[in-house]
């Protein structure tokens, strides 16, 4: 695990930043009527023009620019030909390199009237990050941070994916420590000024287990509910935490 100095932190900010507009680009683009491909398409077009390049593309083989997982998909999906409709949960996940810095961020966006399960579920899920940043403190552990994610969405009758977490960050997309989904409180790594932390929760409304479709990408739920994925990039600096993917 690498901790970052002062100076690398900045350099994270600004690609932690850029990777935030992106995503707030993209979440104005989406609409009932477009693919996930489109998309993909425009999130190309929109790191090349700002002077980045793609995190995920060609990451261990993956096809594309962005990652978009609609309705029952967790992560991973690969934009391609499927309509996006009214009703449509997207979750969208986006990654870059800004002068050799990686920015990572993720939300999951409504298009059109939703259910109020799905409404809830969102809420749930992006409260259940919320609470988990309140977690980065020097000298809190990992598991203060998985525990924060589990207890608020298990509370609300929901789960969280016990397969994949949030991860270290900085030259490298996917660095030390990981961070699951879950946990238990004081224990795993003592958290140390110079972390950065992109915190990741995934919750399904069902189930938490999980499959993989057959293009080797795509998670999605065993059971067909739906599931809603968040993520951040969080320091922990001399002056405390601080969300780096903000606009």
């Amino acid at each position: 695990m690498e901790l970052k100095s002062d100076k690398e932190i900045s350099s994270l900010r600004v690609a932690g930043k850029l990777a935030a507009q992106l995503l707030e680009a993209i979440c104005l683009q989406a609409r009932a009527g477009l693919t996930t491909g489109d998309l993909d398409v425009y999130a190309a077009g929109w790191i090349k023009e700002h002077g980045a390049k793609p995190a995920f593309l060609n990451y261990r083989g993956f096809p594309k620019t962005i990652c978009i997982s609609v309705n029952e998909e967790v992560v991973h999906g690969i934009p391609g030909n499927r309509k996006i409709r009214d009703g449509d949960l997207l979750g969208i996940d986006v990654g870059l390199f800004y002068e050799s810095w990686c920015g990572d961020t993720a939300r999951t966006i409504c298009i059109g009237e939703i259910s109020p399960l799905q409404k809830r579920l969102v809420e749930i899920s992006k409260r259940s990050l919320d609470e988990a940043i309140k977690q980065v403190v020097v000298g809190n552990r990992i598991g203060d941070i998985s525990y924060a994610m589990q207890s608020l969405v298990e509370e609300a009758g929901y789960n969280v994916v016990r397969q994949y977490g949030g991860h270290g960050i900085g030259r490298a997309l996917h660095e030390d420590p990981h961070i699951p989904c879950l946990g238990q409180k004081g224990t795993g790594l003592r958290l140390r000024e110079g972390m950065v932390l992109a915190l990741e929760v995934m919750v399904n409304a069902g189930s938490p287990d999980v499959l993989h479709k057959s293009d080797g990408w795509t998670v999605y739920t065993e059971d067909g509910a739906p599931s809603a994925h968040f993520e951040h990039m969080v320091a922990l600096t001399s002056q405390g935490s601080e969300i780096l993917t903000v606009l």
